[in-house]
């Protein structure tokens, strides 16, 4: 049902670089951009994507808003959640147990959007 998720960023080149190296233990690449936006997909579901707000003003993270990531291993969620953290993130919580068969972890990216990269199971 999502095709792609959209976070707003403050400086495109650092957001692709901060979004390059997380998300390239999920395969992701970039997968389409423009002059003001960048996509990173692995090739097998929702796309996410970077970009300079379209009418010009700064991006804002929003109260109760993030995107979860699904990872294949709680190892990954692991790596991913300090490669976030080592990449400039600031932590949201730590890798660990939420509610029974949950695993994850939390983070704001370079510009205060919260991510979650989590394993069911």
């Amino acid at each position: 049902m999502i095709g792609y998720v959209t976070l707003g960023v403050s400086d495109l080149e650092r957001a692709k670089g901060f979004y390059g190296t997380v998300l390239a233990p999920l395969g992701a690449k970039p997968a389409f951009g423009s002059d003001r936006m960048q996509g990173f997909s692995n090739g097998a579901g929702p796309m996410l994507s970077v970009c300079a707000p379209y009418d010009g003003e700064a991006p804002s993270a929003g109260n109760g808003t993030m995107v979860a990531l699904a990872a294949p291993s709680r190892e990954m969620v692991d790596e991913i959640h300090a490669l976030a953290l080592e990449t400039g993130a600031a932590d949201e919580g730590a890798p660990g147990i939420r509610i029974p068969n949950f695993y994850g972890a939390y983070f704001r990216d370079l510009d205060g959007n919260k991510l979650c990269i989590f394993k069911m199971g």
